[in-house]
């Protein structure tokens, strides 16, 4: 579905917004909804319990890097980029991390 965006003055400005009806950046037209969904509850759930359990050892810092990825996935999957960039970068953090206790 597309809309005319409205001018200031009330009017169309004569240029198509191609969001309107859908998430702007969103990889899953196809996708149903409720599977996305299904899937980034998980992968948030997963990550969260990884990093409650770090203190246990140190494979727990690459599992929390894993659910980050997978939940950066699932902001990528659902249109939220900004959120998956995120998630993302604290992958890379918890590599770090991971790396940093390894050589202590």
């Amino acid at each position: 579905m597309v809309r005319r965006a409205a001018s200031r003055n009330g009017g169309t400005a004569g240029r198509h917004v191609w969001w309107v009806g859908r998430s702007p950046g969103c990889l899953t037209d196809s996708v149903p909804t409720w599977a996305v969904t299904v899937y980034g509850v998980c992968a948030v759930s997963f990550m969260m319990a990884m990093y409650a359990l770090e203190k246990h050892g140190r494979g727990f810092i690459v599992a929390f890097a894993l659910g980050c990825l997978l939940s950066s996935a699932y902001g990528f999957l659902s249109g939220a980029w900004p959120f998956g960039i995120v998630e993302f970068i604290w992958s890379g953090i918890a590599l770090r991390r991971y790396r940093r206790a390894d050589a202590n």
